[in-house]
């Protein structure tokens, strides 16, 4: 029995090693595969330009303003963070590839903002592809005039979902986005509709109560993004937010073997672990509860034989014991 009891331990061993070794390693590959891409030499040319830009927009820069004639006041919401600068999208480019005339002298030109590249310089080929998806969104529908890309991605901040790849960092990093708006009266109001029946501005709806059909809402924000339920049902991702009224509430969308969690949060993971280990079956072991949404019907048979085996073993051991008992008597009263 006691030797069952090892075979057990050591093949609960190797399954969480074989987890821990699946996650630790991805996000340093994808950074690596980003740097490779660029020589020391421009890297360190990039650094040295965008630290003079950082020498006012910092925090650094706003404690110790290195020009007296500066606006505190103005330049404060204006400050960034280099580091988190330096690991984002945006990160291997100077700032002036975007902020560009207008920027280079101080005091910066007034109308320096309107001369600030659009987002379509560089991604045209995906702004063509998501601008049917984005109008059709509640988004573009009720504040089309107030909605651009930086409305929802920082460009100082935010990292691809391909890049991140760790569900949870990208979860966290793109529920912000919604919850910066949809969690604050300050920022909603910002961006809200006029009211038809009263000619007022939206109140922001109460979130929680909106979710309260959701069992554990808060919880179920920190492992799934919103998007999940409030984009169409798809492979990947699209840019259409749809309302309320068309999102999804059948838990089994997510909660089942065929979870779409897998083609769309896990895909990163799923793919990179595929082209690593041959098999994706981890993604969803580690990180969801979904019974059978490994991906690896092996894998799951294997733990269903162990448990069977475990169990097997505790009956044999067990009636093992009341023979023995049973002997015992007979050889005491014989």
């Amino acid at each position: 029995m006691r030797a069952f009891h090892n075979t057990v331990l050591r093949f609960a061993a190797c399954i969480a090693m074989m987890l821990l070794a699946s996650f630790v390693p991805a996000a340093a590959l994808a950074q690596e595969k980003t740097s490779a891409l660029m020589t020391p030499e421009l890297l360190e040319k990039v650094r040295r330009a965008n630290n003079e830009c950082f020498a006012c927009h910092s925090e650094e820069g706003v404690k110790k303003p290195p020009r007296a004639d500066l606006d505190i006041t103005k330049l404060r919401p204006l400050a960034h963070d280099p580091k988190v600068f330096n690991g984002s999208n945006h990160g291997l480019m100077e700032c002036t590839q975007c902020h560009g005339q207008g920027y280079t002298e101080f005091p910066h030109a007034a109308d320096a903002r309107e001369s600030i590249s659009a987002c379509e310089e560089c991604h045209a080929a995906k702004v063509l592809r998501i601008e049917k998806q984005l109008d059709a969104s509640v988004h573009a529908t009720r504040v089309k005039d107030k909605f651009t890309c930086s409305t929802c991605h920082d460009p100082h901040v935010d990292l691809i979902a391909s890049t991140l790849i760790d569900p949870r960092k990208i979860v966290a990093q793109d529920n912000q986005h919604c919850l910066d708006c949809h969690d604050s009266e300050l920022e909603f109001a910002k961006f809200a509709p006029d009211d038809e029946q009263t000619s007022t501005k939206k109140k922001r709806p109460d979130i929680d109560k909106i979710h309260e059909w959701l069992p554990n809402t808060r919880v179920h924000w920190q492992a799934v993004r919103c998007v999940e339920c409030h984009t169409p049902a798809t492979k990947t991702l699209s840019h259409e937010i749809v309302n309320k009224e068309k999102a999804e509430r059948q838990c089994l969308t997510c909660h089942s073997a065929s979870s779409s969690l897998t083609t769309r949060l896990y895909r990163h993971l799923a793919k990179e672990e595929q082209e690593r280990l041959g098999f994706a079956n981890s993604v969803i072991l580690a990180s969801s509860y979904v019974l059978g949404a490994t991906r690896h019907p092996w894998l799951d048979r294997l733990i269903v034989g162990a448990f069977a085996a475990m169990l097997l073993g505790l009956l044999i051991h067990g009636l093992a014991r009341i023979v023995a008992r049973i002997v015992r008597r007979k050889k005491n009263h014989g």
